[in-house]
């Protein structure tokens, strides 16, 4: 984690600027009828499973129903930006679309590549369609620090991605009034 007591958000100053502005708006994690994708990179796979375990482990807790959680597995992290895409804009349109895998440096520039194009895709898609999808995937130079970073408790970075995609469907339809 790099975030420190420093960086953190302070919910009380938060609170401050609630007052003095016209509209403030934060997000929720309530997934209570939410349609759900998870897009999953197969390449570094144990990795991915113990991300999936920690983003349904927190839908679960958020009220999303297994039935409304869909999860494609494609290659590698190269390929989640097609798939996300078509969660995003297919005929069966979902609430929010998780991304999740991990690319962990190794020896050539291909983690270089794989990374960047892969983050550069999931925002193309998230912005082109209006529907969040969430950067879940890891990009660590270890597979020690991946195996930290997809730990079953609170630190798990997949239930830090659902947690995300719950927290932008709230704030977008705050926004749109729905």
């Amino acid at each position: 984690m790099t975030s420190s007591d420093q960086t953190e958000f302070d919910p009380l100053r938060g609170e401050a600027i609630r007052g003095v502005v016209g509209t403030y708006l934060e997000g929720g994690h309530d997934g209570r009828g939410l349609r759900i994708a998870i897009v999953a990179g197969r390449f570094n796979g144990g990795i991915t499973t113990r991300l999936i375990d920690g983003a349904l482990a927190t839908l679960d807790e958020a009220g999303v129903s297994r039935s409304d959680v869909t999860v494609a597995w494609v290659p590698g992290a190269y390929e989640i930006p097609m798939m996300a895409l078509a969660f995003a804009d297919g005929p069966f349109p979902v609430d929010a679309v998780i991304t999740l895998g991990a690319v962990i440096r190794g020896d050539t520039g291909h983690y270089d590549i794989v990374a960047g194009e892969s983050a550069r895709g999931v925002q193309d898609v998230q912005l082109t369609t209006g529907v969040p999808v969430i950067f879940g995937v890891l990009t660590t130079n270890t597979v020690e620090q991946a195996l930290e970073r997809s730990l079953p408790d609170e630190t798990n970075k997949g239930r830090e991605a659902a947690l995300t995609a719950l927290e932008m469907v709230s704030l977008l339809r705050q926004r749109s009034g729905r």
